[in-house]
């Protein structure tokens, strides 16, 4: 009997390289201990263990009840949102702007 041994929700690792970071996304997977006796790593898009059997239930039983996550945030957000924001501030309103276009006319 195959058995179900961890479940990884998908996320984001960084990697870092010399020219900076790299971030590399990792699926949600399943651990199983397979009846053949190996260990397999499968995702929603790979189910079939090396000696052929294919765990596509278990896998989708698996994932399924973990839920819907709300999506794994990315590890560049918080950094986005001060580059977003200092953006911003050197931007003009809406309405500088347009009173700006109506005195080159």
């Amino acid at each position: 009997m195959t058995t179900m041994i961890e479940c990884t929700e998908g996320h984001y690792d960084v990697q870092r390289t010399s020219y900076g970071e790299a971030y590399v996304w990792c699926p949600e997977c399943v651990v199983v201990q397979c009846d053949c006796g190996e260990r397999a790593v499968l995702s929603a898009s790979e189910t079939v263990c090396s000696c052929g059997a294919d765990h596509a239930a278990l896998v989708r039983e698996e994932l399924a009840s973990r839920g819907v996550s709300d999506g794994a945030s990315h590890p560049w957000e918080a950094e986005y949102q001060e580059w977003r924001k200092k953006q911003n501030q050197h931007l003009p309103s809406e309405e500088t702007y347009q009173l700006e276009l109506s005195r080159l006319d």
